[in-house]
C-alpha cells in the first residue's frame, strides 16, 4: 500500500494541468523577440533614417517653402508706373513735387506780377540747365528780370538743395522744362550731384552770380527718348 500524497503537492499538479490547459505554449517562430535583438533593430532603424533622411528630404520641418524674390506679391505704390520711358516717369513724379512751387509760381506757371516770376516761357527755365539747377538748389535774392518783365520776391526763393533729393530736384525741374508749352531737355540726377559737388554755396544766388551760367548745360548722358531729343 502506497503512502497518500502529500496535499500540497496534488494542489500544484492540479493547477499546472489547468494553466496548460487555458494557455497552450507558443510555437518557436510565435515566441517573442529576445530584448537583444529588439534593441538591435532600433539601432540600425535609427541610422538608416539618419543616412535616408537628408536624401528624402524629410529633415525639414518646415512645410511651406522659403520665400523668394518671385513669390513677393506686395503692391506696387499707388499709381507706380512699371516700366515707364525716364522722361514720362521724370515727367509723372516732378508734376507731384511741383506742388511745393505752385504757391509762389502758381499752378499755371504764370507766377505772380512784380513778386513771382513765371516759369511758362521763362528764360529761366528753358535756358541753360546750369543757372536753373544751381537756382533750385541754393535759392535766389534780389531783383531779376524774367521775360523783359522786374520781378522781386520778398526775402527771396528759398533754396530746395537741402530738403529734396537730387533725383526729386531733377525731375521737377524735368517737369517744369516741358510744362506750359515749355520744351527743353531732361535733367538728370547726374547733373543735379555734379552741380552740388562743385558747388557748396551757403548763400543764395544774385541774378549777377548766376549770369554766367545763363546759357551753360551741364554735361551728362540724356536716356534715349522726348526728353533727349526736345528742342535746346
Amino acid at each position: 500500500m502506497s503512502a497518500p500524497a502529500h496535499p500540497d503537492s496534488t494542489d500544484l499538479d492540479r493547477i499546472h494541468s489547468a494553466v496548460k490547459r487555458e494557455k497552450a505554449d507558443k510555437a518557436p517562430e510565435n515566441a517573442p523577440a529576445p530584448m537583444w535583438a529588439s534593441f538591435l533593430l532600433m539601432i540600425v532603424a535609427v541610422v538608416a533614417g539618419g543616412q535616408l533622411g537628408p536624401n528624402l528630404n524629410f529633415s525639414k520641418s518646415n512645410p511651406y517653402p522659403t520665400p523668394v524674390a518671385a513669390d513677393d506679391i506686395r503692391p506696387l505704390p499707388q499709381g507706380e508706373v512699371v516700366g515707364a520711358d525716364p522722361f514720362q516717369m521724370a515727367i509723372k513724379k516732378g508734376g507731384s513735387g511741383y506742388a511745393v512751387c505752385g504757391g509762389c509760381h502758381q499752378g499755371n506757371g504764370m507766377g505772380i506780377p512784380g513778386s513771382f516770376p513765371p516759369l511758362a516761357g521763362s528764360e529761366w527755365v528753358t535756358g541753360g540747365t546750369e543757372r536753373l539747377i544751381r537756382v533750385a538748389q541754393h535759392g535766389l535774392t534780389g531783383a531779376i528780370t524774367v521775360k523783359g518783365q522786374g520781378f522781386n520776391t520778398p526775402g527771396g526763393m528759398m533754396p530746395f538743395g537741402a530738403a529734396m533729393s537730387a533725383q526729386d530736384l531733377a525731375n521737377v525741374l524735368t517737369y517744369v522744362r516741358n510744362t506750359w508749352g515749355n520744351e527743353g531737355t531732361m535733367i538728370t540726377k547726374e547733373m543735379v550731384e555734379k552741380v552740388r559737388a562743385e558747388e557748396k554755396r551757403a548763400s543764395q544766388w544774385t541774378e549777377a552770380d548766376l549770369k554766367p551760367f545763363a546759357d551753360k548745360n551741364v554735361p551728362g548722358d540724356i536716356p534715349a527718348g522726348p526728353g533727349a531729343t526736345a528742342a535746346k
